[in-house]
């Protein structure tokens, strides 16, 4: 099994910075898609940026394209989503996942406890 664990939410000013990471931990996951997905309140979650383990091709949703980057250490087993210039709709709790198979809609093996990110206006 695989451990994923995400860290560096915090409350920010609007038009402020974080990076958040998920480390992983246990089995390897070198065959995995790392996904970052958000939650707000009252709100489904959403997809916001995803990067394969193994060669790094990345995706990110409309919402967050220019302000957020995927990317991975794969020595350390960890993924990062650097979060520029943020906006109080980016609030929410953020969540890393991990999937196996290529399948739609995604269906995910392994989830963290997730990290939150407050941003006031």
């Amino acid at each position: 099994q695989v451990q994923l664990a995400e860290s560096g939410g915090g409350l920010v000013q609007a038009g402020g910075s974080l990076k958040l990471s998920c480390a992983a931990s246990g089995r390897t996951v070198s065959s995995y898609r790392m996904d970052w997905i958000r939650q707000a309140p009252g709100k489904e979650r959403e997809l916001i940026a995803a990067i394969s383990w193994s060669d790094g091709r990345t995706y990110y949703a409309d919402s967050v394209k220019g302000r957020f980057t995927i990317s991975r250490d794969n020595a350390k087993d960890t993924v990062y989503l650097q979060m520029n210039s943020l906006k109080p709709e980016d609030t929410a709790n953020y969540f890393c996942a991990a999937r196996r198979l290529p399948i739609t809609p995604p269906v995910y093996d392994y989830w963290g406890q997730g990290t939150q990110v407050t941003v006031s206006s």
